[in-house]
């Protein structure tokens, strides 16, 4: 096994690109340590991104926004009150993953290139219309996070190229977000049904949303038709009623011992209801 310890990131695409067999980068290891002691995985090149400058921070873009550096933890998310103010929803997805322990090492950048239908973080994500900044060898380009994940254990991003960082766009007034999921147990365990919503009013009037879904589908995935339910509308009865039909009707869960796909259908909605009410308080200023 070879290890790698890059001082930048295009150093660290270009060790990549150049590997031959299988190649693992590593910032809190979390996932992947634990894969390799399962013997899932043996890496033929370990390419260690920690010691990059500024992947370990989170800065202020110039309209407000946040950039997260690859290998941020949880923790550090959500000790940071700014964040915390602006993106609740994300830094509570966030926090959902593994124990106190885990958060001391858990990344964003991570838990999304698992590639797992039911990452805690990733729905908070894209409803907040979240980016990611890809570098390879041939450059940088963005993308959105939602067109990150391909498949369980499996994403877009192609030979070479590694996220240095994920961006959360400048929050603005009259916005909220949430993120709840449904577990048989409290703590320690990954989501049966997750929901984010993230939306912005004017007056008591929904003029945007972005409702993600997660553990319905083989990726977590963005449902436009949700966010069409309860856009123009004060989430009143109606509106949340239209919500739950078609976040439900969305769903395409698999049944497993952890729940049938009825039960995730029918949970999604409920779900949905709780975490559009939530995400308006707080679009509202109301404490949640």
């Amino acid at each position: 096994m070879n290890y790698h310890n890059p001082s930048n990131f295009s150093d660290a695409a270009r060790i990549a690109r150049d590997a031959s067999g299988v190649t693992r980068f590593l910032a809190g290891g979390t996932d992947v340590l634990v894969q390799m002691r399962a013997g899932a995985v043996t890496p033929d090149d370990i390419i260690d991104i920690k010691n990059i400058p500024g992947v370990d921070a989170i800065t202020r873009t110039a309209d407000g926004g946040f950039i997260i550096g690859a290998a941020v933890s949880g923790a550090q998310m959500g000790a940071d009150a700014d964040l915390v103010s602006a993106w609740p929803g994300v830094v509570e997805g966030m926090e959902l993953v593994g124990s106190t322990q885990v958060q001391g090492r858990a990344t964003l950048a991570g838990n999304l290139c698992n590639g797992s239908p039911a990452a805690d973080s990733v729905p908070g994500l894209i409803a907040a219309g979240a980016t990611a900044q890809i570098v390879s060898a041939d450059g940088v380009r963005d993308i959105a996070i939602e067109d990150i994940p391909a498949g369980p254990g499996r994403s877009n991003l192609v030979k070479g190229e590694v996220i240095a960082s994920i961006t959360l766009p400048a929050r603005g007034q009259g916005g909220g977000d949430a993120y709840l999921r449904f577990t048989p147990r409290t703590e320690m365990d990954i989501a049966v049904v997750g929901c984010a919503i993230n939306l912005t009013i004017e007056g008591d009037v929904i003029t945007s949303a972005r409702v993600a879904l997660g553990a319905v589908a083989p990726t977590v995935v963005l449902v436009p038709e949700a966010a069409d339910a309860i856009i123009g509308t004060t989430l009143d009865d109606a509106a949340i009623a239209a919500l739950m039909n078609v976040v439900s009707a969305a769903a395409k869960p698999i049944s497993d011992k952890r729940g049938t796909a009825e039960f995730r259908k029918d949970v999604v909605g409920v779900l949905a209801k709780r975490v559009a009410k939530i995400a308006y308080a707080r679009a509202k200023g109301e404490a949640v």
